[in-house]
């Protein structure tokens, strides 16, 4: 796949977009769930959009990061951030 057919592939998989420093992106997705949490999913792309990172961030009922799961490269599994008060 070209690289202009990811980048458009991204752009309509993830509506929030970050230009980063590098030429790379920073491509953001929120789920709004059942109880008020939410899970913002993060794909980080180099200038060729090439995909360096993808992880997903849990937040909250009061919008605080509590989870970060690292997906790629490595499988990291859930890492709490904080507990949930």
């Amino acid at each position: 796949m070209a690289p202009g057919d990811k980048r458009k592939l991204n752009e309509r998989k993830f509506p929030d977009i970050e230009h980063l420093p590098d030429g790379g992106r920073r491509y953001r997705l929120e789920i709004k769930g059942k109880h008020g949490w939410k899970a913002r999913y993060v794909k980080e792309v180099d200038a060729k959009e090439e995909t360096i990172r993808f992880y997903q961030e849990i937040y909250n009922d009061n919008n605080i990061l509590i989870e970060i799961h690292d997906k790629f490269p490595v499988d990291k599994g859930h890492r709490k951030v904080r507990e949930d008060k």
